[in-house]
């Protein structure tokens, strides 16, 4: 919303907020603040906690993968590394078929079987990495939006309600 002035220019000009509106605005502001650092704590967590039992295993990437070779298990991309490496074994191992391709009473279904599992495992782990950094940054953009709002409702001047 702009007014002219008597010289011709524009000056923007905002409308007050009834002290109400003002109120809600600030709780509102400091609600998703607090949301935000919430789910930044809660995803840096689980970042933490999957990193660690990750750790734990003692996991080393195969020396033949893809990228990544011989780095330790620990973060998304290593984990992923890994499974790439499990299913190139797993399928050089039974002449490119998969577990269900594969003869009931074929001594190789037990282990590609075993490496599926492994498999499925470590992209559990991808994914749980995937959803700590989305929570994380979600969280950021909450606080920052909660921040905006608590100072943009301090900054419109009140109504004389």
């Amino acid at each position: 919303m702009s007014t002219a002035t008597a010289t011709g220019s524009t000056a923007a000009t905002t409308t007050p907020l009834s002290p109400r509106t003002r109120l809600l605005a600030r709780w509102a502001g400091l609600l998703a603040i607090i949301a935000g650092i919430v789910m930044i704590v809660a995803g840096g967590v689980v970042w933490g906690v999957v990193s660690s039992q990750l750790a734990d295993q003692h996991i080393t990437v195969s020396e033949d993968a893809s990228f990544l070779a011989n780095a330790p298990v620990t973060g998304p991309f290593s984990a992923l590394a890994q499974a790439d490496a499990i299913n190139m074994h797993a399928t050089a191992m039974a002449d490119g078929k998969t577990y269900a391709q594969l003869e009931k009473d074929d001594p190789i279904r037990a282990t590609v079987m075993d490496a599926s599992f492994l498999r499925a495992s470590l992209f559990t782990s991808v994914v749980s990495f995937g959803v700590a950094f989305f929570a994380i940054g979600v969280g950021l953009i909450l606080a920052l939006l909660g921040w905006a709002t608590t100072t943009l409702s301090r900054a419109i001047p009140a109504t004389a309600r």
